[in-house]
């Protein structure tokens, strides 16, 4: 039987651009599937296909046992969505608009009240729940929007890049929230670009490039596929980076990775201790101070760079969209 989300086959275009390639995904009941991929990849295009905000072109999709095509109004009532921006009214105070969402869902008033309560304290809101929204900074906004998405506590959770401006103990917070509900059977598909975070909270994670699922497994299954160890070395001056990085050619398995600002090298390797060791004596050989020298297993993002040629999180920084603004950007270029 398929999973609390379903699709196959999903297809969605903008014009010339082709968003959504064919997504295939299958979340079972009380687990969480991290969506990784790129700006364009098509992450939030499948969000927003999956919770009836776009109509794929073609495809099925299938959330909560509700056929998303034919029954659009049955999914939002089955539903909780958390987009890449805080949606709330600015206008309203932090416990108004929670109390709005609630009514909206058709709850009582007084449940409303109560569920708005407990979802500010939950929240560590408590102390501006009567301020207006607009004076809430922009990490509030975003607990507010997730709060607001937790309302009527809905079987099935679409978080779109959920803890983006949040510092890290108002992310671990969240996490704590998020682990609350899985294991309260609550089935959850989140979108994200820290790594970390799908590796902390995802049982399975599928990576999305080019509108297509290209990898799918758990965090260890994918790291596997990577394979191998990684000697990573600080070097001291940064004239010494293109010397280490010949002697690091000499011991690696695969492409040398620079990061010029931290003077930091990577390499896959194979062969333990015994190789570092033989790394440390090349580079004293050389001359070449280093700060840090270390072996490390493989993490998601020499996943993200063996899949899809760069790091995810170096990718998001820069460009700082999401997909569908970037689909609407080339879908105006077309059109001129």
């Amino acid at each position: 039987m398929p999973g609390a989300i379903y699709a196959e086959g999903l297809v969605k275009t903008f014009g010339d651009v082709r968003a959504l390639d064919g997504v295939d995904l299958d979340v079972p009941e009380g687990t969480v599937l991290g969506l990784l991929g790129p700006n364009g990849a098509g992450k939030t295009t499948t969000v927003r296909c999956l919770t009836t905000l776009l109509r794929p072109d073609s495809g099925k999709a299938v959330v909560a046992g509700i056929d998303v095509l034919k029954q659009p109004n049955e999914v939002r009532r089955s539903i909780g969505l958390s987009g890449q921006f805080a949606a709330v009214d600015e206008y309203l105070t932090g416990r108004e608009n929670l109390h709005m969402v609630g009514q909206l869902y058709q709850m009582r008033a007084k449940q409303a009240k109560v569920r708005a309560v407990e979802l500010l304290e939950q929240f560590h809101l408590t102390d501006a729940a009567d301020r207006p929204a607009k004076t809430y900074s922009g990490g509030m906004r975003r607990r507010l929007d997730l709060a607001a998405a937790l309302v009527v506590s809905p079987p099935v959770m679409f978080m779109d890049e959920p803890t983006t401006g949040l510092d890290p103990r108002n992310r671990q917070q969240l996490w704590e929230v998020i682990k609350d509900l899985v294991s309260g059977g609550t089935t959850l598909l989140l979108t994200t670009q820290y790594l970390e975070e799908a590796d902390h909270l995802a049982h399975e994670i599928a990576v999305v490039d080019h509108g297509r699922v290209i990898a799918r497994g758990t965090a260890d299954q994918l790291k596997a596929r990577t394979g191998g160890e990684r000697v990573e070395v600080v070097v001291h001056e940064r004239e010494h980076i293109e010397t280490a990085s010949e002697v690091l050619r000499g011991f690696g398995k695969g492409d040398t990775t620079v990061e010029q600002h931290t003077r930091k090298l990577t390499v896959p390797v194979t062969g333990g201790a015994k190789l570092l060791a033989e790394v440390i004596r090349e580079l004293d050989t050389r001359g070449i101070e280093i700060d840090d020298i270390g072996l490390r297993r493989p993490t998601l993002d020499d996943v993200f760079l063996s899949l899809t040629g760069h790091h995810a999180e170096a990718e998001d920084q820069e460009n700082g969209t999401g997909e569908d603004a970037k689909a609407g950007k080339n879908k105006k270029e077309t059109a001129k």
